[in-house]
């Protein structure tokens, strides 16, 4: 912990505590009101308008609206291609992984700020402000082609990563941001493609910066991997996949992008030769 981060943590007596706006995003369960409260606990840390003070627990499951309804990845009804509503499909998947994603961030924050560090607060809850504007540009998105948020069934299974890691730092880190988030970085230029091809600028320009802004989650995830092997003395590739056997449930598939995930921080040797 660097000398900045002690003055943060000594100015922090005489703030509102940053953990108690961030569990209240987390409970915040209508998506446009935990949108704005998320947008809003990310710029009162950046202003300096809470302090470093973890005195209460973050909630062991957010709260989230009535629909859209959570279904098991084997009940989810699959997507007809190049139909309208497939389309709408395409996209309200998309958007509930970004709002699922929002309290993950929030719960990265939250969670292990106090061990970590006022650095890690400030990386987790601006990733946290990205996720909620990708959520509301795909939110928006849906209702420009007459749908909304909630209208069909969604993936139950995205916040069991958060549960099994919610003890140790490291395996959250290895898992949401160096597994989960990564994944996006391999399969979104091929959605981005096939959005192009429709046609869809807007899709398109939403897709590319959603991209844009992963590679940097990623990077933030293994930047404060690598850090904490560091104070173990432990080789940062070896500790990732001991994580992944013991937290990932699945392999790892192939193909990756390796110029984003190198971006990011994750060359090939963390994951070469474990991919399924």
């Amino acid at each position: 912990m660097n000398n900045a981060d002690t003055s943060v943590m000594d100015n922090a007596a005489a703030l509102p505590a940053v953990a108690d706006a961030i569990r209240a995003a987390l409970l915040t369960a209508d998506p446009q009101a935990k949108v704005m409260a998320t947008r809003e606990v990310a710029r009162g840390w950046r202003l300096g308008k809470f302090g470093f003070s973890f005195d209460v627990q973050m909630p062991d499951t957010p709260a989230w609206p009535d629909s859209p309804q959570l279904l098991s990845p084997g009940q989810m009804p699959r997507r007809g291609q190049g139909t309208q509503q497939g389309r709408i499909a395409l996209w309200h998947a998309l958007a509930h992984i970004e709002f699922v994603a929002i309290d993950l961030a929030l719960d990265m924050a939250g969670r292990f700020g106090a061990g970590m560090g006022p650095e890690f607060v400030s990386d987790f809850l601006s990733v946290a402000a990205d996720e909620a504007m990708h959520f509301a540009l795909l939110d928006r998105k849906l209702k420009s082609m007459g749908s909304h948020y909630g209208a069909l069934p969604a993936h139950g299974g995205l916040w069991q990563a958060a549960w099994e890691t919610r003890h140790d730092v490291a395996a959250r880190l290895a898992i949401v941001p160096m597994v989960l988030e990564a994944r996006g970085l391999d399969v979104t230029p091929a959605t981005l493609s096939r959005v192009k091809a429709q046609g869809d600028a807007n899709g398109a320009k939403i897709l590319s910066r959603i991209l844009d802004d992963e590679i940097r989650h990623v990077r933030f995830g293994t930047k404060h991997f690598v850090a904490l092997c560091a104070e173990t003395q432990e080789h940062p590739q070896t500790r990732w996949k001991c994580l992944l056997k013991s937290y990932f449930r699945g392999g790892l598939k192939a193909p990756f992008n390796d110029s984003a995930r190198l971006a990011a921080g994750l060359s090939r040797d963390f994951y070469a030769g474990i991919a399924s």
